[in-house]
């Protein structure tokens, strides 16, 4: 079941199997997922500067953390001069073709792919 906001970009679970239509597999969480092999996971790339932060991910998984402003730092996250270059960089290799972001997120729509989507999304 994928998730898509832009033809060429799209979400899918890691534990989802690869599909032939994936084209840029782009594995978008801080730490590789439980019960993944990295032989199977058929990662093309992982840039850590696009995910959350380990104390971003700490706070958002204690009983203070909520989404709303879970996103609102994320996104300046997002801001700061490396995940600016990173997300330029992906920017890019979706012109070019089809890109899959894959996350270990139970519930894409409510994490942080939906920013970094919107993020990838803005020019």
């Amino acid at each position: 079941m994928a998730h898509t906001s832009h033809p060429k970009l799209r979400v899918r679970r890691i534990y989802d199997p690869p599909e032939p239509d994936d084209g840029l597999r782009v594995l978008v969480d801080r730490l590789w997922p439980r019960g993944v092999a990295k032989a199977d996971a058929h990662i093309d790339t992982w840039p850590k500067d696009l995910t959350p932060s380990t104390g971003l991910r700490r706070w958002f998984h204690s009983p203070e953390g909520e989404y709303e402003e879970f996103c609102r730092r994320y996104e300046r996250e997002l801001a700061e001069p490396d995940a600016a270059e990173a997300l330029s960089d992906l920017r890019a290799r979706a012109a070019e073709g089809p890109v899959t972001l894959l996350t270990a997120a139970k519930d894409p729509p409510h994490s942080h792919t939906e920013v970094l989507l919107q993020a990838l999304n803005a020019s």
